[in-house]
């Protein structure tokens, strides 16, 4: 029987139960389909955070209270002193500091807007310092920045992002306009620039107001949440890192650089970070969806052993007339290979179209080698799990065949 003939054999086992033959394919095709779409998922994340931390500006380096990337803290650490406004006062003066260029004490919280009838949550309401829109590169498009001046009179202003504006103006143009923030009214003075993202939270739904007005009217003037530092260039923030750290130091009265109570940040350690917290999900992902491609396996190898007892009688048949045991297990074998090849290539157009969806907010970015990983592993599972059903078929004797009801 040469290989034109056994396709058709093959073809023609799997016409016969079609109901069956599809059924098999389908535990094949969502296997495949969750291979590539979680993956996807999982490369999309990595790819929306990675954008998020390079729009937070190419000189930026974020202060935060605890021990972590900067060092961790040892059994032997005093207790965390926690950041405060006069921290980054001395992180500003350029005798202790020379490569900062800027410093941008921050505080945030989350509260409910309020215009005209229309309300909406904002993820993050921003206390801070003007320096803050340069050092995070956020850009006005409508209107202008908050002022020094604002900062020192504690004036009730704000910069909104774009998500803000459509979510409570609407169409109305924001600028000028007095929206309530949590019970207190706020001017809006001007509109960041749409940043863009496909992570968890919205980057342009965001208040940003003087540091001294949300403290006063939400957070209080106690320590402060993180102080967002921009060095004199790219090359500058290894330096202005070191900076940090010996300043900070010493006005936390630390001695050992192994028992820091803060941690300082630049884009690299971030990025780092969230390299590895990524590839872990993502392999955590692909590990779930290879469990279902493993299950669709296990269902070609249940069907193929039914379709075995069923046509015990043509296999005794055929090998009473001279078929060789090469020639049952190579039929046997195509059809449990066809079922993961049509499966497989199903799956695949499946995972492809799934791919174009924005699932829980994350906008999936396609690894072609999935996509070729997957369907190579679909058939190779068919003719993995094909060949205990084929060697049963091939290994019958005929006499028994025969005899079998």
């Amino acid at each position: 029987m040469n290989p034109f003939e056994t396709l058709r054999f093959a073809f023609g086992g799997l016409a016969a139960n079609k109901v069956r033959s599809a059924l098999t394919m389908l535990g094949v095709l969502i296997g495949v389909a969750a291979v590539i779409v979680l993956l996807a998922v999982g490369n999309g994340s990595s790819q929306a955070v990675k954008d998020s931390i390079e729009k937070l500006g190419t000189n930026a380096l974020t202060v935060s209270s605890g021990g972590g990337f900067g060092g961790a803290r040892s059994s032997g650490a005093t207790a965390t002193k926690p950041l405060t406004v006069e921290d980054a006062r001395a992180l500003a003066d350029p005798a202790s500091a020379p490569h900062v260029e800027s410093v941008a004490p921050e505080t945030t919280t989350s509260q409910t807007a309020l215009y005209e009838g229309t309300s909406h949550t904002v993820s993050q309401v921003v206390g801070t310092y003007p320096a803050y829109f340069k050092a995070s590169n956020s850009k006005v498009a409508k209107g202008d920045y908050f002022s020094a001046d604002d900062v020192l009179g504690s004036r009730k202003v704000a910069v909104i992002g774009s998500t803000t504006a459509t979510d409570v103006f609407g169409t109305v143009d924001p600028v000028g306009k007095k929206m309530t923030l949590g019970g207190t009214p706020f001017t809006v003075v001007g509109v960041l620039a749409t940043k863009g993202g496909t992570g968890f939270q919205d980057p342009d739904d965001v208040v940003v107001a003087p540091l001294p007005t949300v403290q006063n009217a939400f957070t209080g003037f106690g320590s402060i949440g993180q102080i967002l530092v921009e060095a004199k260039s790219a090359d500058a923030t290894t330096p202005a890192q070191n900076e940090i750290t010996t300043v900070l130091m010493s006005r936390h009265g630390i001695k050992d650089p192994n028992a820091l109570d803060f941690r300082v940040s630049s884009q690299a350690s971030l990025l780092t970070t969230q390299a590895d917290t990524n590839k872990t999900f993502t392999v955590l992902l692909g590990a779930v969806a290879a469990i279902s491609l493993l299950v669709g396996g296990i269902g070609i190898t249940n069907i193929m052993l039914v379709t075995v007892t069923e046509r015990t009688r043509e296999i005794g048949i055929r090998k009473a007339i001279g078929a060789p045991r090469g020639v049952i297990l190579g039929q046997f074998l195509a059809e449990s290979t066809l079922l993961s090849l049509i499966g497989g290539g199903l799956g695949v157009a499946a995972g492809l179209i799934g791919s174009h969806f924005t699932i829980v907010g994350i906008k999936p970015v396609i690894i072609p080698e999935s996509v070729v990983g997957a369907f190579a592993i679909a058939v190779a599972i068919g003719l993995f799990f094909g060949g205990y059903p084929a060697n049963r078929a091939a290994s019958l004797r005929p006499i028994e065949a025969l005899r079998h009801e």
